[in-house]
């Protein structure tokens, strides 16, 4: 078992506010994936590993510019993925890394990152296990600018709707298996 504070103490100040927002922001996502673990015995899912990867998702932001969430990096808010998987890879957690790569809404495919000129390595960004699916279904819920609310159902498929329909459909059969 790996220690997520002990990572992002890494790369965060603990006395900062983008730390507070990142661990604020973590410990929701993984506070729902749990819940839907634990909801749904039957899917045998790997608690730990979701403890530890939701609390680790988004470990790449402070690489970003986003400044509303105290943010100053020089890169795209949507790189913060694949950036903080490298930064997991190098720590030698390979499937935490996937789970940083792929949660960015509902996972972003080869072709949208070709047809759209994303700043993203050319490679498939979906979620695939399990694992992934819920720490990125559970993610959609919480916004890192209002660390005190709960996204509704109808408030995310608007916003997942804006970037691409597909992700609509996706997050439906999520919510589906989920809920």
């Amino acid at each position: 078992m790996i220690n997520p504070i002990q990572i992002i103490e890494k790369y965060y100040s603990p006395n900062t506010e983008l730390y507070h927002v990142l661990v604020q922001h973590c410990e929701q996502v993984r506070d729902k994936a749990i819940e839907i673990a634990t909801s749904h015995p039957k899917l045998n899912l790997n608690k730990e590993f979701i403890t530890e990867a939701a609390m680790l998702h988004d470990i790449g932001i402070f690489l970003c510019d986003a400044p509303r969430i105290h943010c100053h990096g020089t890169h795209q808010y949507i790189e913060h993925g694949y950036l903080g998987a490298d930064l997991l890879r190098k720590e030698g957690l390979h499937d935490h890394a996937l789970v940083c790569e792929r949660h960015t809404g509902t996972g972003i495919s080869l072709e949208q990152i070709i047809s759209k000129n994303l700043p993203l390595p050319p490679r498939e960004m979906k979620p695939v296990s399990l694992e992934e699916k819920v720490i990125c279904y559970a993610d959609k819920f919480f916004s890192k600018t209002d660390l005190n609310c709960s996204l509704s159902i109808d408030r995310i498929r608007i916003m997942l709707g804006h970037h691409h329909p597909d992700n609509i459909i996706i997050f439906d059969e999520w919510h589906q298996l989920f809920s």
